[in-house]
């Protein structure tokens, strides 16, 4: 061999060593839209969506936390009662592009069963941290639609026909809900972790200004993406910790949209305002209010069930609500005995819970002359959610050394 030859062989050997070496990329939650049963008619919120599709194409941007080299997304029948089938299915990195087609097992289409939920195979489509990326499904058969996610804050597409590989719609109305996508997973460095935010409305960005992805966990994701690290939102509107609200309670849906979640580390709850101000409402008139221990034990179970998969679990003080929704039909969702529980949990939450550590939420969001009310400047309008200032707020509250710190249940999350 000569010298030229041994050079070549030897830096070969060197590269495929450091190549061995070098751990591998893996799949990591970038972003969520938690699945909910479609409501009827005689509901107090309209559910936004037509009552089926047929021979029509659902387009919708999601922003996603990370980007990598590649991604899948996940498409759910979560609560339909007859087999769901998906016509083609595709994504563009940018709303000019050209849509990719996805891919099912190597079909174009895909069978869900009811239930259930399918993942697409991994599509070649680079996208960096902080990308929207767009996301079409053509649904050829009449589809009645039983599984959604009400509160998108983001404005989707419906248009005729099968437009799912079209760069720009036509003949298309909008809605703000979701459908049929319910997650998006990238393959990021082996270092890539998740963090998912469990919640209600507050979390969801119900009013949080449309299409400018200004919920809390989009500024959290902010702070968290230089870190390798994705912010996953599991909120739902009206969700509830110990009882089905407008879905799942947290603790039913807790293995689903958390623990089943690829690459998630860590998790934050902020959740049961609804528990503590639904009941006498017209959401739930002769339902009684849950006690303070009954919250405890249901946070107590969130955080067992988190620690036994090794996960860092963060709790978060509930937020002030005075005066909350007035002018509305749930203009009674504010008593004085219903924040004095809020209350009582949140000194509990401060000085006892079960979580890893506690995110006081209350406390960066209250007026200092009044506790019980929401700062004016962060105040929505409504004084039960934040404004964009507020989710801003919110994320700035959260301590990173603390969430990504060392974990005495699991992998701590990697610090770049």
């Amino acid at each position: 061999m000569n010298r030229l030859s041994q050079l070549t062989a030897t830096a070969l050997l060197a590269l495929s060593g450091a190549a061995a070496a070098s751990p591998a990329p893996h799949w990591v939650a970038s972003w969520q839209a938690s699945p909910q049963p479609v409501w009827g008619s005689d509901f107090l919120f309209p559910t936004l969506i037509p009552g089926q599709l047929q021979d029509q194409t659902f387009r919708q941007s999601a922003r996603i936390s990370l980007g990598g080299s590649r991604l899948r997304v996940r498409l759910s029948n979560a609560y339909g009662t007859q087999p769901l089938r998906i016509g083609a299915a595709s994504v563009a990195a940018h709303a000019t592009d050209t849509p990719q087609p996805l891919r099912f097992d190597g079909q174009p289409g895909v069978v869900i069963a009811p239930g259930q939920d399918r993942l697409s195979d991994p599509l070649s489509l680079p996208t960096a941290d902080r990308q929207a990326v767009h996301v079409s499904v053509y649904l050829p058969d009449r589809t009645p639609l039983q599984t959604f996610h009400w509160e998108g804050r983001q404005t989707s597409w419906i248009a005729p026909g099968d437009q799912h590989q079209r760069p720009a719609l036509h003949d298309a109305s909008s809605t703000t809900a979701r459908l049929l996508l319910s997650a998006i997973d990238v393959e990021a460095p082996a270092s890539a972790r998740s963090v998912v935010v469990i919640g209600d409305s507050i979390t969801d960005g119900a009013t949080a200004s449309l299409d400018q992805d200004q919920r809390w966990t989009d500024h959290l994701a902010a702070r968290l993406a230089p870190e390798g690290v994705a912010a996953v939102n599991a909120g739902i509107s009206g969700g509830r910790l110990l009882r089905d609200g407008m879905g799942e309670s947290a603790l039913e849906r807790f293995q689903r949209d958390v623990l089943d979640q690829p690459g998630v580390a860590s998790v934050i709850v902020l959740i049961g305002i609804n528990d503590i101000s639904w009941p006498g409402t017209a959401f739930a008139r002769t339902q009684a209010r849950p006690s303070l221990a009954e919250l405890q034990a249901g946070y107590r179970d969130l955080a067992q069930r988190a620690h036994a998969r090794g996960l860092r679990i963060l709790g978060a003080t509930l937020t002030p609500f005075a005066g909350a929704l007035p002018g509305t039909p749930l203009d009674d969702y504010y008593a004085a005995d219903k924040d004095a529980l809020r209350q009582q949990l949140n000194a509990w939450l401060r000085t006892d819970s079960p979580f890893d550590a506690v995110i006081d939420l209350d406390t960066a969001l209250r007026d200092p002359a009044d506790p019980s009310r929401m700062a004016a400047a962060y105040d929505s309008g409504d004084h039960l959610h934040p404004g964009d200032a507020g989710n801003r707020a919110m994320a700035e509250a959260v301590d990173l050394d603390v969430l990504m710190g060392p974990s005495t249940h699991g992998v701590d999350l990697p610090r770049r």
